[in-house]
């Protein structure tokens, strides 16, 4: 992953002149999604980049050990074998980027990938995922626990209280001592945009959660009403590429909730190369959140390499 963002400063005289172009920003969204995207052998490239960049996550009430073991050996081999073999693919050792899973899961995610010698990523959700509602030296005990139990990555949900009215310094705050909490962790700042109400409340919080050190932004906790939409991303992006432009630090896209189709993750990756360009491109600066998307992906690769498709009883469960 990329060198830790150290953050800076807290702005507010920058925040206070941001203005967001609302009807710029759907323009732009809609032309991303109107281009062509890459087609047979090229489509399967980018579907594997796609797969490569996949953090695969589990966040049900009904999670056990043995789900999340499910989740993990699907982590370590997301497309089977003998696809990859067919396409010499098989010894490039692709997997996804992490998994994901609540604070206590983590410790089962991390025996299970320990148990299979894999060095894959643990990824945890923590200060009170989903509604961020629950009182701060709670929320920093919750990061400090999945640290403790094996998170190298922990994705942090902002109080959402604090945008709508305003308190961008207390916001600025909170994220600095969740970043604390993280310790050698990276941070992952979901912003929740389904609750923001306007794009420029999206950019003023993704602009803090950058300047309190987060290493990526994220869209959503996928349990909103409205999750990862292009236009949002537009927003979250162009912000990124300000804050790199100011401080020469990049920090990374996690777009996150509902992103179900092949089709979709490819349109998500035609957004980054076309915003940020190809040094975004990698794990380490951008993640997709799902979990039924993998299925898609594989479905789509068998296609390219059979000329039929699998029916999805026919792939290992995603």
């Amino acid at each position: 992953m990329s060198a830790r963002n150290p953050g800076t400063d807290f702005d507010l005289e920058w925040l206070s002149k941001v203005r967001v172009n609302t009807q710029a920003v759907l323009k732009r969204a809609q032309h991303i999604q109107g281009l062509k995207l890459p087609k047979k052998q090229w489509q399967t490239a980018w579907l594997l980049k796609a797969a490569s960049c996949i953090d695969l996550t589990t966040l049900a009430g009904d999670d056990t050990p043995s789900n999340v073991h499910r989740l993990c050996m699907k982590a370590i081999q997301p497309v089977r074998y003998d696809l990859l073999r067919r396409m010499d693919m098989h010894d490039k050792g692709l997997t996804t980027a992490a998994v994901c899973v609540y604070p206590s899961r983590v410790a089962d995610a991390v025996r299970s990938l320990k148990a299979a010698n894999s060095c894959l990523p643990v990824a945890s959700v923590a200060t009170g995922f989903p509604a961020g509602q629950t009182p701060l030296e709670t929320r920093l005990q919750e990061v400090r626990m999945a640290v403790r139990d094996g998170a190298t990555e922990i994705d942090i949900v902002i109080n959402r209280t604090l945008a709508l009215t305003g308190q961008w310094e207390v916001m600025y705050r909170e994220i600095v001592q969740f970043r604390e909490a993280c310790g050698d962790a990276h941070m992952k700042t979901i912003l929740a945009t389904g609750d923001l109400g306007t794009f420029t409340n999206i950019y003023k919080a993704s602009m803090v959660a950058m300047m309190a050190g987060s290493d990526f932004i994220k869209t959503s906790t996928g349990k909103e009403a409205v999750n990862a939409t292009y236009p949002v991303a537009i927003v979250m992006v162009r912000a990124i590429r300000d804050y790199f432009l100011r401080t020469g630090h990049k920090v990374g896209f996690k777009p996150a909730g509902g992103i179900r189709t092949a089709q979709e993750a490819l349109v998500w990756l035609t957004l980054i190369k076309e915003e940020l360009g190809n040094d975004w491109l990698h794990p380490h600066l951008f993640r997709l959140g799902a979990s039924s998307l993998l299925a898609d992906i594989e479905r789509q690769v068998y296609h390219h390499v059979t000329g039929q498709y699998a029916a999805y009883h026919e792939q290992p469960m995603a």
